[in-house]
């Protein structure tokens, strides 16, 4: 379902550049887990809510997780030559277009929000919730904050609590949203809406980690990028500050945590959520 909206994600009718409409289909294509729109529909599911009206929101978050991605592997940042098995978007498109791309993935995430409401009849307000809670979780006081925090950080400087900060936010932030906006289009209550946020929470922090572990001794052709590359760029992660076996019973912990949170809120069927907090744990790439 979501490979298929996200082939319409930029209406066709619309009088874009061709090399940006590349560039930005380019990336959004590329494959990839699908976990931060999968995670809306879920959401919106286990609450009652329709999976249709979920859908734009679903594809923005996609948009803003893809930018994210197309900026990162940018010379400035991280500097990687491939992603999912592709040549990165600057590598094919140039940096100046991948720059650009990105930007209007991130524009174009607050348009589709837009159609929940114009589009599928939910009401403004919750519209209105879910652009307020992208702008936190997305900018400077959540996932770009992230962001900002691992580039001024490397090893024999940050400590672990500084590398918590970064991985709550620049990961865990995401999914946070994810999860609560999927809530918002079922009218979730204020209780199921925390508890949404705290599964989040706990198996964003725990897919950040398993991302540590699998850079160190994961397969690269499942991976679809180079394996020790937090290493070469000296950057701090969890096996680095207590190792690889702590480093996978910190993933079990944080997920038990997370399906906890789950089972103690008014929520009626969370066998979706569940599901997806144990693959997380147990993927390989």
């Amino acid at each position: 379902m979501v490979e298929a909206a996200l082939i319409q994600a930029l209406p066709a009718a619309w009088d874009v550049p061709g090399s940006l409409r590349e560039s930005m289909n380019y990336s959004l294509m590329a494959g990839g887990k699908r976990l931060r729109p999968i995670l809306v529909l879920a959401a919106a599911e286990v609450l009652g809510g329709s999976l249709e009206a979920a859908m734009p929101v679903a594809l923005a978050i996609e948009m803003v997780h893809t930018y994210s991605l197309v900026h990162d592997d940018l010379p400035a940042m991280d500097n990687d030559d491939y992603r999912r098995g592709k040549l990165t978007n600057h590598k094919v498109y140039g940096e100046a277009m991948a720059i650009l791309a990105g930007d209007a993935l991130l524009t174009q995430a607050f348009f589709s929000i837009t159609q929940a409401h114009k589009g599928h009849g939910i009401p403004a307000e919750r519209v209105l919730s879910i652009t307020e809670e992208l702008a936190i979780y997305a900018g400077a006081r959540g996932m770009v904050g992230g962001q900002a925090a691992d580039m001024l950080g490397e090893q024999g400087i940050t400590k672990l609590e500084e590398l918590a900060f970064i991985h709550t936010h620049k990961t865990s932030d995401l999914i946070v949203f994810s999860l609560r906006a999927g809530g918002h289009i079922a009218g979730a209550t204020s209780a199921q809406l925390r508890a949404l946020s705290e599964f989040g929470n706990a198996i964003g922090l725990a897919f950040q980690i398993q991302d540590d572990i699998l850079d160190i001794i994961g397969d690269e052709k499942k991976l679809g990028k180079p394996v020790k590359s937090d290493e070469k760029q000296q950057k701090v992660t969890y096996p680095f500050f207590i190792g690889i076996e702590a480093s996978e019973q910190k993933v079990k912990d944080l997920t038990i945590q997370a399906k906890e949170a789950l089972l103690r809120a008014q929520i009626a069927h969370p066998e979706r959520l569940l599901q997806l907090a144990d693959y997380l744990m147990q993927r390989d790439h």
